[in-house]
């Protein structure tokens, strides 16, 4: 096998040309999303500091530390980081899990642009975790806009389909435990006291062995559905946490700002969760994550999900997701709409597509000002729809197993990143994961595979060919004339 590394072997001569994740590393445009998102990792222009100096003339004042640094460790390829994104929603893989499947497939390492072949990992977990931080929502949405327009590139999509969408609502499930009032008070409790300690505090109590005593009490009182006991248990937690609170209040007034400043925020959360009444509204549900939300959908099996609310818009007749968006504030499903069709709308502008129509449910009732040009069809207009647009809402409840495999395949059933901020990124992310496991079935089902290996081999064809004539016009040459 000829390589130009004697000692490693290329991708390209180990795999299978027609594979649909080879063949779909040749139709992204790379380059196009290195150009993209090349900006935004460029190094930045410090302003500097002044210091002081000296010179001949004695002591001045001189800027140090300004202009463009160059130093530190040189930047992953951008391809890579992005082709781990993408692999990662696509296949369901943690950061952890992914790094070291991609250490083993040579498939993976084939669509991140890898020559040859590594038997190691690619990065360290972490730094995953920060290129998505650093991408932020607008860089996440350039990859979901580059797997609609790789599905238009290979026709696996018409440009027409683009002008109906389905667009429905979900819950982004949180990665919390479910929330009740007796573990939220102990985890308060343990919080507040492993800080305190942390800030070197002296505590005169810490109620460790009660606090445990009493979270157990209260999981069997709960079983056997013991209300009278169960909320006797509450009280004394209660009790415990806002005595607690209080010591730590008083006593960290002798600390440094910044780690006053640290302690204070966790205690009031703390604190809110020590007032809050299970009947109340804007209650804190997960001592880490504020942000998440209490949502009802009317399931019977799962009456409330705790996370955020968002939205998804797909293709009206192949499912291609073209909006992924989270809504923080659980808004009502139809005051989403306008947003989520301007999103669609910034996606598809390269493209020379706009949505026309969206097809909903009747969460989205009375919102056809709000969203006007765009014509919004739902069975509480059914009287009055041409048959053709009846037609349309036939497909309406196709939306629903494409939310169910963008939970179950794609991550979305739980966030694990951190605040608001990641809800929205875990949400655009898990469509392109979507959308690339979308395109590698349409490879398989155009048959793009079978047609790449033909136009290889007609290429290697003509470049024999070529070579042949080449070398025979060079004999002739050297033969020396009669």
């Amino acid at each position: 096998m000829a390589t130009d590394d004697f000692f490693r072997a290329r991708l390209d001569q180990m795999i299978d040309q027609r594979h649909a994740l080879a063949v779909l590393a040749t139709r992204m445009p790379w380059a196009q999303i290195e150009s993209s998102l090349a900006p935004v990792f460029a190094h930045r222009d410090r302003k500097g500091r002044l210091a002081e100096g000296a010179d001949l003339f004695g002591p001045s004042l001189v800027v140090a530390g300004a202009g463009i640094s160059n130093a530190g460790r040189p930047r992953l390829p951008i391809r890579l980081m992005v082709a781990l994104l993408y692999l990662k929603h696509a296949y369901n893989e943690s950061d952890e899990s992914l790094v070291e499947r991609w250490a083993q497939d040579v498939y993976f390492q084939f669509f991140s642009g890898q020559v040859y072949f590594e038997p190691r990992l690619p990065c360290d977990p972490a730094q995953i975790s920060r290129f998505r931080r650093v991408l932020g929502e607008a860089g996440v949405e350039q990859l979901l806009k580059t797997t609609i327009e790789a599905a238009v590139a290979m026709g696996a999509v018409k440009r027409t389909e683009f002008e109906r969408v389905i667009v429905d609502s979900t819950v982004q499930s949180k990665a919390i435990a479910h929330p009740t009032d007796s573990r939220l008070l102990e985890v308060a409790r343990e919080k507040i006291a492993r800080l305190a300690k942390r800030a070197g505090i002296q505590l005169k109590q810490t109620h460790q062995h009660e606090g445990r005593t009493l979270r157990r009490r209260a999981g069997g009182y709960a079983h056997a559905k013991q209300f009278k006991r169960l909320r006797a248990v509450l009280k004394r937690q209660r009790t415990i946490l806002g005595r607690l609170l209080r010591e730590v209040r008083r006593k960290m007034g002798n600390l440094a700002d910044e780690a006053r400043t640290k302690l204070d925020t966790w205690v009031q959360r703390a604190e809110r969760i020590h007032r809050q009444r299970p009947k109340d509204k804007n209650k804190l549900y997960a001592l880490h994550a504020p942000e998440a939300e209490c949502i009802g959908k009317g399931k019977a099996r799962q009456p409330y999900e705790f996370g955020v609310k968002v939205s998804l818009a797909v293709t009206h007749q192949h499912g291609l997701m073209v909006g992924a968006r989270s809504f923080p504030g659980n808004p009502y499903d139809g005051h989403t709409l306008a947003a989520q069709i301007e999103q669609t709308t910034t996606l598809l502008q390269d493209i020379g597509v706009k949505p026309t129509t969206a097809i909903v449910d009747l969460g989205y009732r009375g919102v056809d000002k709000d969203v006007a040009p765009v014509e919004v069809i739902h069975r509480g207009k059914f009287k009055s729809l041409t048959p053709e647009q009846r037609t349309w809402l036939k497909r309406r409840q196709a939306i629903e197993p494409l939310i169910g495999h963008t939970k179950a395949d794609h991550r979305m059933d739980r966030c694990w990143l951190k605040g608001a901020e990641g809800d929205a990124l875990h949400a655009v992310l898990c469509a392109a994961g979507f959308n690339i496991r979308w395109l590698l079935r349409a490879i398989a089902r155009l048959g793009l595979g079978g047609l790449l290996v033909a136009l290889s081999a007609l290429a290697l064809y003509a470049a024999a060919k070529a070579n042949l004539l080449r070398s025979s016009c060079a004999g002739a040459a050297a033969k020396p004339a009669p």
